[in-house]
């Protein structure tokens, strides 16, 4: 039998609901919100976490991870035995738009980094004081790592990256972003593309151009339908819970004026995958088709591919799956749907560098990405509540 299925008396499961204490949730994502933290700027908030947990009476931890500007937030809790260790993990930092404080409105909690993701990481928080308030995790530890350089294009992932290098990663890790259902046990990878198709000399007049100049426009056009074509081939590499393989251009831009023969032409866009491993692959499938559509149009390219995570599955036998299910049959009721992740967030980075199964779920919440951030404080609630739960049947004692 699966460790996490490992009984639990009714009474335990419902001590450990009801000490996830919702104000005091509440007051920590609240203390957090209202700490502007911009990505590669999330010294402030990081301190104002590191006071928090030092004032609950947990040890911290500060690693740099690559950024010492601001280094990361990592503190543990321990259980009464050896066992496994749970890691909850999630980022500081926030988009850069204009700033809106923490403020409660119908029962929803508002401000930048509401849903993405200071309330899940305050859910986190919250969770491991239930757990050390009732004396319940027996065995194993929960390991809670927090850090900057999340949001792209201002953050690269260095931090996670320096984490996973320095060790600070768990056996499963659960990660709050604003997924609350289905629970992906797939995603795919995503590579994100510029490129540069250029020519010699200066921006010309139409009809005053060379019959022989390269056009870069033509040459934009002529990688654009390439890479469609590519899209066509892609769409047969499916995956149950992720979908199909991509190309997707969003961008093509050049000229000035409607009848001048421009120097540069910028295409930009997206290539995903569905089979994990293939970062290299695909890098040298999109480097090659550039290079082609430059040397046939007689122009020059300049190209840049930037990886923010591969593509990774998870089986659903896998303990930690079975124990959020568990958790989440105890608290709601019913047991997540299982799905795709639509998005690449730093559970990719962790599957892939770490090699560990990485789940994400956090609360229903909406508005990431725009200055209109709301979370319900009863869904932040059940992901405390949630994560303490998983973590109870993870860690036994062995």
């Amino acid at each position: 039998m699966s460790l996490c299925l490992v009984s639990m008396k009714e009474t335990d499961q419902k001590k450990i609901v009801t000490a996830v204490d919702e104000k005091r949730l509440l007051a920590t994502a609240t203390a957090l919100v209202d700490v502007p933290s911009p990505t590669c700027d999330a010294t402030a908030v990081a301190a104002r976490l590191a006071e928090i947990l030092t004032a609950d009476g947990f040890e911290v931890e500060r690693p740099d991870a690559g950024w010492p500007k601001a280094p990361a937030v990592v503190t543990r809790l321990h259980g009464s035995s050896v066992g496994r260790t749970l890691q909850f993990d999630g980022h500081l930092d926030t988009v850069h738009l204009p700033f809106v404080p923490a403020s409660v409105v119908d029962g929803n909690l508002l401000g930048l980094g509401a849903s993405d993701m200071k309330g899940g990481i305050a859910a986190c928080v919250e969770a491991m004081r239930a757990l050390r308030d009732t004396d319940a995790l027996q065995g194993g530890s929960i390991l809670l790592t927090t850090h900057d350089h999340h949001e792209a294009p201002w953050g690269d992932g260095r931090q996670v990256h320096g984490l996973i290098e320095g060790g600070f990663t768990g056996d499963a890790v659960l990660l709050p972003e604003y997924l609350a259902h289905p629970l992906p046990l797939a995603g795919r990878g995503m590579a994100v593309f510029e490129v540069t198709l250029s020519r010699p000399g200066e921006p010309v007049h139409e009809v005053l151009r060379p019959a022989n100049q390269p056009n870069v426009v033509n040459a934009g056009a002529e990688l654009v339908v390439r890479l469609k074509q590519l899209a066509a081939e892609l769409a047969q590499s499916t995956h149950p819970h992720a979908g199909c393989d991509t190309a997707f251009v969003g961008l093509l831009q050049a000229g000035e004026i409607y009848n001048q023969s421009p120097t540069t032409c910028q295409v930009k866009g997206t290539r995903r995958w569905v089979t994990p491993g293939q970062v290299e692959a695909v890098k040298e499938q999109l480097g090659s088709i550039i290079e082609r559509v430059a040397q046939d149009t007689g122009t020059v390219a300049e190209w840049h591919i930037e990886v923010p995570g591969d593509a990774f599955h998870i089986d659903e036998t896998e303990p930690i799956v079975q124990c959020l299910q568990a958790a989440s049959q105890q608290v709601s009721g019913a047991q997540l749907p299982f799905g795709g992740k639509p998005f690449v967030d730093d559970g990719n980075k962790y599957s892939a560098m770490a090699g560990i199964p990485a789940l994400t779920h956090g609360p229903h919440a909406t508005g990431a990405h725009t200055t209109q951030e709301s979370v319900p404080v009863s869904e932040l609630t059940r992901i405390a509540q949630v994560y303490a739960l998983t973590a109870a049947r993870f860690c036994p004692a062995l």
